[in-house]
């Protein structure tokens, strides 16, 4: 048995889904994957969309809609209560789809940094060129996952829980590209020991003080009568799903992300050192291997081999690939068709089958 949530030859959604029927969406997340998840829906609008969700779980800091994006706001109001409705929905939906489940189940939310470079504050910037605002909002997002959590273990209390954190926004943070307000400037890039701080923040507040690698003893899962009252216990697994050119594996893996996910594509051969160190040390992948908008998709073994080659040339043993390594679309399938959505799932889940049955392909 290995040290993660899941079995082997896994497979696992990123996040949106072509549906405005968050019912429907559901359905597909359980009928097709080992490892279902918690489907996000932007096509319904203003508040689904992956920074109203993130924007949804912060605690006392309301949002609204503007011409230029997001932005705090004095007070709740129409657009953080319509972000709000979509997520109680959801939850809802999820409670009623899974009654007596037992087994992995992964959900997501924005990231501090993300939510920072593409948030405004009430007069001025984005709340990135401002540290103290940065800090305000990493707090804010902490505490409001760790309550989201705890009201999802509620619901579905046989869940084993993995959290992804969406930073598809930290490789631009880190290196000073994210456009100002107005878009003629470039906000000054973040130092990765303050990136790795915040970041360590969110993380910590749903999965403190992870077990060492070789324990299972966040397999518990839902709180006991040990667990003290408002933590979280070690039952959740959390990992950074970071879908752009030049993802941070140290940083994120130093940060408390016991599993990184991107897109396959975007690997170089210079990122492969830092794969190896994460893989030496415990470090799950989730490795996005079908594109993300409709394409002929190919067979299961041609999916797969990516993968399989990555781990034959960092030299593993094939016997733990089927098991560290969970295989995804490259990124979220919102831009997809739901009849090539859903086959995209279902391929991932057969390519995950080949890790199992033959990794030295």
């Amino acid at each position: 048995m290995n040290d993660y949530p899941w079995g082997e030859a896994t497979a696992t959604g990123v996040g949106s889904y072509p549906e405005e029927d968050h019912l429907a969406a559901l359905r597909v997340a359980f009928d097709e994957l080992p490892m279902p998840y918690l489907p996000e829906l932007p096509a319904r609008g203003v508040g689904a969309d992956m920074i109203g969700r993130g924007a949804a779980l912060l605690v006392e800091m309301p949002v609204e809609v503007q011409p230029s994006g997001w932005r705090f706001a004095d007070r709740p109001g129409r657009d953080s209560k319509r972000a709000r409705d979509h997520l109680i929905r959801d939850l809802d939906g999820l409670e009623e789809s899974t009654q007596g489940y037992e087994g992995p189940l992964k959900i997501q939310v924005c990231g501090p940094w993300t939510l920072a470079g593409a948030i405004e504050l009430r007069y001025g910037d984005k709340v990135l060129a401002d540290a103290g605002a940065v800090r305000d909002l990493t707090d804010s997002l902490a505490e409001g996952l760790a309550r989201h959590v705890a009201d999802i273990r509620g619901r579905v209390p046989g869940a084993r829980l993995v959290v992804q954190v969406d930073e598809p926004g930290l490789p631009g943070v880190l290196a000073g590209t994210v456009p100002t307000a107005s878009g003629f400037g470039r906000l000054r890039a973040v130092e990765p020991m303050i990136a790795r701080e915040r970041l360590a923040t969110v993380l910590s507040a749903v999965a403190p003080s992870p077990p060492r690698p070789g324990t299972q003893a966040w397999l518990e899962g839902p709180r006991t009568e040990e667990t003290p009252e408002g933590e979280t216990g070690s039952g959740v697994f959390p990992i950074v799903h970071c879908c752009a050119p030049g993802t941070p594996f140290e940083l994120l893996r130093t940060a408390g992300a016991r599993g990184v996910s991107v897109d396959m594509s975007l690997l170089r051969h210079r990122d492969e050192d830092a794969i190896g160190e994460a893989i030496e040390a415990g470090t799950a992948l989730f490795l996005g291997v079908v594109p993300g908008t409709d394409t002929r998709i190919p067979d299961a073994g041609v999916i797969a081999k990516p993968a399989i080659e990555l781990w034959r040339r960092l030299g593993f043993d094939p016997t733990l690939l089927a098991g560290q390594v969970v295989l995804t679309p490259a990124c979220g399938l919102a831009g997809a068709s739901p009849r090539y959505a859903r086959a995209a799932l279902a391929a991932c889940r057969e390519a995950a089958k080949v890790l199992r049955d033959d990794p030295q392909q």
